[in-house]
């Protein structure tokens, strides 16, 4: 693995400081020295990458993330592709997260036992190409709420969607299956959801019980848990029971905005608010107009949502971009997006925006203190970027605008030679 030093660039470090012009010796896979100014740092032995003044950020994390979800306009139409497909299908997306910029992704669920865990697998070997990845299991839930769609007639566990359990020992069985094939995170679903008749997002479905005994499973094993919570009851059912990762928290009432801040040290949020934005607005794709979706509660969750997230964010909650990114209204590749969402919908600045996908992201990885920014000592993942984020968020969204992308070290993505006046060249 050869030294690279990006040179020339504007860094835009993920601590919140304002970027400067710098550069950035990589050795290895990690960062050596970051130096402001031109000409600081020795060039002997290494690969000179001139950025001729592009920004230099940190790779962003996806905190939502479902390799397994296969754009499709139904749950049930994921779960139906055969194994082998399904295989293929998710080692694709994994790499075209990366070709995106996610250096990093937070498996939320999958929706075959152990395709996480081997997709997981294969990145970390160097079989297929892919981000550092956390493997989830999948969505752990009971009968007639979201993930379990057996059908009287065909009433094939493999059919569903989600691991389906009633009662405690049920969910102890799950969770040590989940936990045999080696997951990183155990996802329970304590809510419904508003596409689940039935069971919309304002229900709760888990007993206690069954929360208890997953929790102490996984910990006892050095796991964490995450949970669908949409509900103001699931949200607080959550932090009772000392979950660590919350997804969409839409209902969140002061008690469970006390509760969340509480654990604000421990827990991270992510909110995946496009999934109700896009299927609102866009809907049409799927057969969802704008009057059906409100009828479906979207506009409601949506205001929930975007108020529960701002007070959060006062309170000094992490709350991360990562928004279910795999389905026909909100395909694989448009996660960017979330970062525009996150400006328009939740008043953050771009510098937040930008923290949150990257200093935040390397914590939710369980690397705080070595990955999401750029210094010296942490991990080289990293992304040289044709414009600068923090006056247009959305130009992330544009991969052919991710002029270079390195993960670990080595180059995903290397930049062109010549390429609007930059140039990469080997000093002896």
């Amino acid at each position: 693995m050869p030294n690279i030093l990006f040179t020339n660039v504007r860094i835009l470090d993920g601590s919140g400081q304002q970027p400067f012009t710098g550069e950035v010796l990589v050795q290895g896979n990690r960062i050596q020295r970051v130096g402001r100014g031109l000409r600081t740092l020795p060039t002997a032995g290494v690969t000179v990458i001139d950025g001729a003044g592009a920004t230099l950020m940190p790779g962003m994390c996806e905190a939502h993330t479902h390799f397994g979800w296969t754009n499709s306009k139904t749950l049930d139409a994921i779960q139906k592709l055969p194994h082998e497909e399904h295989t293929l299908w998710a080692a694709s997306v994994a790499k075209l997260y990366l070709d995106y910029g996610w250096t990093s992704c937070v498996g939320a669920a999958t929706p075959k036992p152990r395709l996480d865990c081997v997709i997981r697998n294969a990145i970390e070997s160097g079989q297929i190409p892919g981000p550092r990845y956390l493997a989830a299991s999948q969505e752990i839930t009971v009968t007639g709420s979201l993930g379990d769609d057996m059908l009287p007639h065909l009433p094939f566990p493999e059919m569903s969607f989600g691991t389906v359990v009633d009662g405690a020992e049920d969910m102890r069985k799950a969770v040590r299956m989940f936990l045999k094939y080696g997951v990183d995170t155990i996802k329970l679903n304590l809510s419904g959801d508003n596409l689940v008749p039935g069971a919309d997002a304002t229900t709760n479905w888990m007993s206690d019980e069954e929360v208890a005994i997953a929790v102490k499973e996984a910990k006892t094993r050095g796991k964490r848990v995450s949970c669908h919570a949409r509900s103001t009851g699931s949200i607080k059912q959550s932090m009772r029971h000392g979950l660590d990762i919350v997804y969409h928290a839409s209902f969140a009432d002061e008690e469970a905005l006390d509760m969340l801040e509480a654990a604000k040290d421990r827990i991270f949020v992510a909110p995946g608010i496009s999934v109700i934005i896009r299927l609102l607005y866009e809907g049409e794709v799927v057969g969802i107009d704008n009057s059906q979706a409100k009828r479906m509660g979207y506009e409601r969750e949506l205001e929930a949502a975007v108020n529960s997230m701002k007070a959060m964010l006062k309170r000094g909650i992490r709350v991360l971009p990562g928004g279910d990114y795999g389905f026909a209204w909100a395909p694989h590749g448009e996660n960017a997006k979330d970062l525009e969402y996150f400006v328009k919908y939740l008043g953050m600045t771009p510098m937040e925006t930008i923290i949150s996908c990257t200093r935040w992201g390397g914590q939710m990885m369980m690397k705080g203190g070595e990955l999401g920014e750029i210094k010296e000592g942490y991990l080289a993942d990293l992304l040289l970027v044709d414009g600068d984020p923090l006056s247009n968020i959305s130009i992330l969204q544009n991969r052919d605008k991710l002029l270079a992308i390195m993960k670990d070290g080595a180059f995903h993505k290397m930049p062109e030679v010549g390429a609007a006046q930059r140039f990469a060249r080997s000093v002896a």
